[in-house]
C-alpha cells in the first residue's frame, strides 16, 4: 500500500447509532415505528456491541420492557398517565392479588405528583429500576430523543412543527445537516424534507421512488417520427450488408438471391449469442457450422474474404514488467527483467484460414475454437425479411407524417448568426479557443430551465455531437447529504453476511502505479477528507471504481439511486426505466439489459498537476452517451513540507525521464491550470473532451510521443494497441500545448463545478483530472443522435485483441437499436391505428 497506515476497524463509540433502536422504545421519545424492535439488534459483524452503555440500561432490562405495548404521542396526557401506570404495573413480576380499588387510587394520585415535578426540570429520567424507584419515561412535549441519533443525553433538542413529532439534537444538526440552520429544522425537519440520513430512513424504500416525467400523447408521437427518422439510416445500411451476403450465398449454390432461403435458428430472449472470433454480438445474419456450432459475424466474414484476420486475431498484448517501488520515483530498477514479448497462439494456423474462391468460408481450425472440417452456412434469428418488412413500415410511417417530423434545422437561439454569440442567452461557457470555429462554447444551462421547455435547444447542440454542461441539478432534488460516511452508513447497514467483508475493506487503485490495494473503507474515506502520503511525503491518490462493488447501485443505496434519478436532467434521455428517447429502455422485458449505471466513482484529488500518481480518468471514450453529476467534493490542502518533498522527488522524475529519453522539452514543477481562480476554488474536475472529428489527428499524435506517457508500474508505454481504448494516457498541460502546436487540435476545457452534469456524446474521446476529493455519480444512456457513433465504436472494440480490456461487446448496440425500431413502430400503430 505504501502509507503509514495499518489496516484497522472502524472506530465505534459506546452508545452509537446501532444500539439506538431498543432506545426509542425504552423511552418512549419517537413516534417512527421504523426505530421500534421487539429484541435487541445482534452485534454485526466488525463493531463494538455494549449494551452496558446504552443510556444506563441493561439488556436484561430491554427484554423485559419488550414485552410491553408501545402506545402513541398523540394520545392525550391523562391516558399516557394511565396507560404508563399499567404498563408498569405489567412489568413487575410482583402480583398484587390483595391491592383494592383505594390502594390502586392512592397509589396513582402518588404517582402523579411525582410526574409533575419532573416534567418541570425537562431533564431526562429513564425507565430503570434504581432503588427501587420507579421513574417516569418523558412523552409528549416533555420526550428529548433525537430522531438522527436515538439518544437522549445529548441536551437540547428542536422540534419540527411541521409533523411535530420528530426531534434533532444540537450536534446531530451540526455533523449530520451543517447546511441547515436551527429555525429550518425547526420549520421543517429533515424526515419531512425527505432528506433525513439517520440509519433507519436511508434503508426506508417507501422514500426511494422518484417522480416519473410525464409525456402527453402529441410528445410521444413526436418522438416516435425523431427517433425513426434517426435510426432508418442505419437499419438502411444493415439490410444491405444481409443483401450483400446473400448473393454471394447464391453465388455458392449457384442460384439466384431470390431463391435463397436462409435458416433460421433458434435463440432463446434471456441468452446473449455473440461472435467466436471477435466477442461481438450476433443480431439477425450470421455463419454457423453445423458440426462444432461456431458462429461468425458478418464483419469477420468480410475481413476474412477482404485478407485481413479478422476480430484482432493475431494482435497479441505485452505485459508491463514492474520495476520495484524506487524505479516509480527515479531509483534503480530492481530484480530481472526479460524481454517484453508474448507469443500469439499458432500464427501459421491463423494464415492458413482463408476463404475459398467462391466466397465459403471453411470452419477455423480448432486453436480457435472451430473443427476446420466443414463449410460455415448462412443463418438467421429472425424471419428472413423481417428487416425488409420492418424498413417499408418506416419509410410508411415517415412518409405519411413528414410534415409533423422533428426539424433541428433552425438557428440556435445561443447564436445570433453563425459564428456570433448572443450576448443576452446567458446559457454558454466557453471552453476552446479554436481560430475559426463556432464551437469554442458550451450550452450550459442551470437545472431550472431545463424543466422549462429547453429539450428541442438541448437536442440542437446534442446533434452537433457537442458535451453540454447543466449547473446545480442537485438543487432541484431533496438535498440527500453525498457526504462519504452517510453512503458508507447507507450501505454498511445491509444484513447480508457474504458482504460482511466489503463493509470492512474495500479495493482501490493507487493511481501512481496503477496497481490495486485493499483498504480499511473508513480510512479510506479519512483520507478522502484529510489526505493520505506515501512515506517519502508523495500524496497517495486512491480511487474507486463502480463502488459498491455487488449488484446494483439502486439496491444497495436506494436512497441514493433514488435522489441521482431525480437530479437528471432531460429525463426522456436519462431516465433508465421510461426514458422516451433512450433506446436501452425499448428492450423487451425477456432480453438481458446492458447495465448502464448509475455508477460511483470516488477519488481522491489535489490541485497540483504532480505528472506521476495524478488522480486522473485517462483518455478514453464510453461505449455511449453518458451523464456524470459531481455529487460530493472535498478540498485537500498540501503542506508546505509535503510540497518540499514533491518538489525534490519531481527533479528526480525529471532526470529519469531526461535519462530515459522520454521526454523532448523541459516539464514545470507545477504546471497550473490555465483557469480563473474562482472556477478552480468552486470546481471539482478538469475535463477536456475532444470533438469526433479530431479523433484521428489525437491518435496519431499519441503514436508518435507514446514513448513520452507511463502507465502501469510507472513504466513507459512501449505498446499502442488503440491510443484511446488502451486507456493508457493522459495529456498533461505541456502535452495539450504540443498537441495544438503540431496538430492545430484542442479539446473543450473546463471544470466541473459541485452539483454540475456533464453530457458526454459517443464518440468524444474524454479525460478527467480530480482537483478535490470528488464522489460523481455517472450514468450511460443510448440516444437516437448517436446510434452510429456507437456501433462505429462497436467496430473498433470487435478489432482489438482478445485479452484487451475494452473488447467484449457490452452495450449490443445493434440488438438495441433493432428493437427499438419495432417497438417505436407498434406504439405509433396503437396512437394511429
Amino acid at each position: 500500500m505504501g502509507a503509514e497506515e495499518s489496516p484497522g476497524h472502524p472506530r465505534t463509540s459506546g452508545c452509537s447509532d446501532h444500539c439506538g433502536q431498543h432506545n426509542d422504545y425504552k423511552m418512549g421519545g419517537d413516534s417512527n415505528p421504523t426505530h421500534s424492535s421487539k429484541k435487541p439488534k445482534e452485534p454485526e459483524v466488525g463493531r463494538a456491541f455494549e449494551p452496558s452503555s446504552c443510556s444506563g440500561s441493561s439488556e436484561i432490562q430491554s427484554r423485559k420492557l419488550d414485552r410491553d405495548v408501545n402506545y402513541a404521542e398523540d394520545a392525550s396526557e391523562e391516558e399516557d398517565e394511565y396507560c404508563e401506570e399499567k404498563r408498569l404495573n405489567t412489568g413487575n413480576k410482583r402480583k398484587r392479588t390483595n391491592m383494592n380499588k383505594e390502594k390502586k387510587l392512592s397509589r396513582k394520585t402518588e404517582m402523579e405528583d411525582t410526574i409533575s415535578k419532573s416534567n418541570s426540570r425537562r431533564v431526562v429520567q429513564n425507565e430503570n429500576y434504581l432503588e427501587g424507584i420507579k421513574k417516569k419515561k418523558l412523552i409528549g412535549s416533555d420526550a428529548l430523543m433525537c430522531h438522527q441519533c436515538q439518544r437522549n443525553d445529548k441536551g437540547r433538542v428542536v422540534w419540527c412543527t411541521s409533523c411535530d413529532k420528530k426531534r434533532f439534537c444540537i450536534p446531530c444538526i451540526s455533523h449530520w445537516y451543517p447546511h441547515l440552520t436551527e429555525a429550518d429544522i425547526a420549520a421543517e425537519c429533515p424526515f419531512c424534507r425527505g432528506n433525513c440520513n439517520c440509519k433507519a430512513c436511508l434503508r426506508m424504500i417507501s422514500l426511494t421512488k422518484p417522480t416519473r416525467n410525464v409525456i402527453n400523447e402529441a410528445d410521444k408521437i413526436k418522438f416516435q417520427l425523431y427517433t425513426l427518422h434517426l435510426l432508418l439510416p442505419w437499419l438502411k445500411e444493415m439490410l444491405q450488408e444481409q443483401d450483400v451476403e446473400k448473393e454471394i450465398e447464391a453465388k455458392i449454390q449457384d442460384s439466384l438471391p431470390n431463391e435463397i432461403k436462409v435458416q433460421r435458428i433458434k435463440c432463446a430472449k434471456d441468452e446473449r449469442m455473440f461472435c467466436n472470433i471477435c466477442r461481438t454480438s450476433i443480431v439477425d445474419f450470421h455463419r454457423s457450422c453445423s458440426n462444432c456450432l461456431l458462429d461468425l459475424c458478418l464483419s469477420c466474414c468480410r475481413e476474412l474474404r477482404d485478407g485481413y484476420l479478422p476480430g484482432g486475431l493475431g494482435k497479441i498484448i505485452l505485459p508491463y514488467q514492474d520495476r520495484g517501488s524506487a524505479y516509480i520515483h527515479g531509483g534503480k530498477m530492481s530484480g530481472s527483467f526479460s524481454s517484453r514479448t508474448k507469443s500469439s497462439k499458432d500464427n501459421q494456423s491463423v494464415k492458413e484460414w482463408t476463404p475459398n474462391k467462391d466466397g465459403s468460408i471453411p470452419c477455423p481450425p480448432k486453436e480457435f475454437g472451430g473443427c476446420g472440417s466443414v463449410h460455415l452456412e448462412l443463418k438467421c434469428l429472425f424471419q428472413e425479411n423481417f428487416l425488409s418488412v420492418l424498413e417499408k413500415k418506416v419509410k410508411a410511417i415517415l412518409c405519411s407524417h413528414f410534415a409533423e417530423s422533428h426539424d433541428n434545422s433552425c438557428q440556435c437561439l445561443c447564436f445570433k448568426a453563425p459564428g456570433q454569440i448572443s450576448s443576452s442567452s446567458g446559457l454558454l461557457r466557453k471552453a476552446a479557443s479554436r481560430e475559426s470555429s463556432d464551437d469554442n462554447y458550451l450550452y450550459c444551462p442551470p437545472a431550472s430551465v431545463t424543466q422549462q421547455g429547453e429539450l428541442e435547444h438541448f437536442q440542437k447542440h446534442w446533434l452537433k455531437g457537442q458535451p453540454v454542461i447543466v449547473r446545480d441539478v442537485l438543487g432541484i432534488t431533496s438535498g440527500l447529504s453525498w457526504e462519504p460516511m452517510v453512503m458508507w452508513r447507507a450501505l454498511r447497514e445491509k444484513k447480508l453476511s457474504k458482504r460482511a467483508s466489503e463493509r470492512l475493506t474495500v479495493k482501490a487503485i493507487d493511481c501512481l502505479d496503477l496497481c490495486e490495494v485493499e483498504i480499511n473503507i473508513h480510512q479510506f474515506f479519512t483520507g478522502y477528507t484529510k489526505g493520505r502520503k506515501h512515506k517519502n511525503g508523495w500524496p497517495e491518490m486512491l480511487k474507486l471504481k463502480d463502488w459498491p462493488p455487488a449488484n446494483s447501485f439502486e439496491e444497495r443505496l436506494p436512497r441514493h439511486g433514488a435522489e441521482f434519478i431525480s437530479a437528471l436532467p432531460f429525463p426522456e434521455y436519462t431516465d433508465p426505466t421510461v426514458g422516451y428517447l433512450n433506446l436501452a429502455t425499448k428492450l423487451p422485458m425477456d432480453v438481458i439489459k446492458p447495465d448502464l449505471g448509475p455508477k460511483t466513482y470516488i477519488a481522491y484529488g489535489v490541485n497540483e498537476e504532480l505528472g506521476r500518481g495524478d488522480s486522473v480518468t485517462k483518455l478514453h471514450c464510453d461505449m455511449s452517451d453518458a451523464v456524470n453529476v459531481l455529487t460530493h467534493t472535498a478540498e485537500v490542502a498540501l503542506l508546505d513540507s509535503q510540497l518540499s518533498a514533491i518538489k525534490k522527488l519531481k527533479k528526480q522524475h525529471l532526470e529519469q525521464d531526461i535519462k530515459e529519453e522520454l521526454y523532448t522539452v523541459d516539464m514545470p514543477l507545477f504546471a497550473s491550470v490555465d483557469k480563473s481562480e474562482h472556477e478552480l476554488l468552486d470546481g471539482g474536475a478538469l475535463w477536456d473532451i475532444f470533438r469526433r472529428e479530431d479523433s484521428e489527428k489525437l491518435q496519431e499524435y499519441l503514436r508518435r510521443h507514446s514513448r513520452e506517457f507511463r502507465h502501469t508500474y510507472c513504466s513507459s508505454v512501449e505498446q499502442v494497441i488503440h491510443p484511446i481504448h488502451d486507456q493508457s494516457f493522459y495529456l498533461t498541460i505541456e502535452h495539450k500545448r504540443k498537441l495544438k502546436a503540431e496538430y492545430g487540435i484542442e479539446p473543450w476545457t473546463f471544470v466541473q463545478k459541485l452539483g454540475e452534469a456533464v453530457f458526454i456524446p459517443a464518440g468524444c474521446p474524454h479525460q478527467v483530472r480530480n482537483l478535490k476529493s470528488c464522489i460523481k455519480v455517472a450514468l450511460d444512456f443510448v440516444s437516437p443522435e448517436n446510434i452510429r457513433e456507437c456501433i462505429h465504436l462497436t467496430e473498433e472494440y470487435r478489432t482489438l485483441p482478445e485479452e484487451h480490456r475494452a473488447k467484449e461487446d457490452k452495450l449490443e448496440i445493434k440488438k438495441m437499436a433493432l428493437h427499438t425500431l419495432n417497438q417505436v413502430v407498434k406504439e405509433f400503430k396503437e396512437f394511429n391505428p
